[in-house]
């Protein structure tokens, strides 16, 4: 069984909204932390999206402060990522990632396999 596993990356319009999920498996929502990041093929490393806490305090990249919303559904297994007023620079693939501690270290994480997302003008 895959550990993270996302979907709902598709192409929309600038302005557009869409949301992202990982579903998890083996990891406990109530005590990793749990991130999101994003790459673009002349990406030189994964960039840091968001992240929740066990607690679920969440803190974003001033990017996409203020747009994109992290949240966990306990029951589901799941984390979310509510992506609105979407801009072209937000293209690329997104990554869902586990961690033991906050905040997250990409050389420590456990990754997913990731989902595109293309947004166009």
């Amino acid at each position: 069984q895959v550990p993270l596993v996302e979907s709902g990356g598709r192409s929309v319009q600038t302005g557009g909204s869409l949301r992202l999920s990982c579903q998890v498996s083996g990891f406990d929502l109530k005590r990793h932390c749990f991130g999101w990041f994003r790459q673009t093929p002349t990406g030189t490393e994964r960039e840091h999206v968001g992240q929740i806490k066990p607690d679920g305090t969440t803190a974003y990249e001033n990017s996409v402060k203020g747009r994109f919303t992290i949240s966990k559904e306990l029951a589901e297994n799941t984390l979310y990522l509510q992506m609105d007023n979407l801009k072209p620079e937000d293209t690329a693939m997104y990554f869902c990632a586990s961690s033991r501690t906050c905040p997250i270290i990409r050389s420590r994480a456990d990754w997913g396999q990731g989902t595109q997302v293309t947004v166009s003008s």
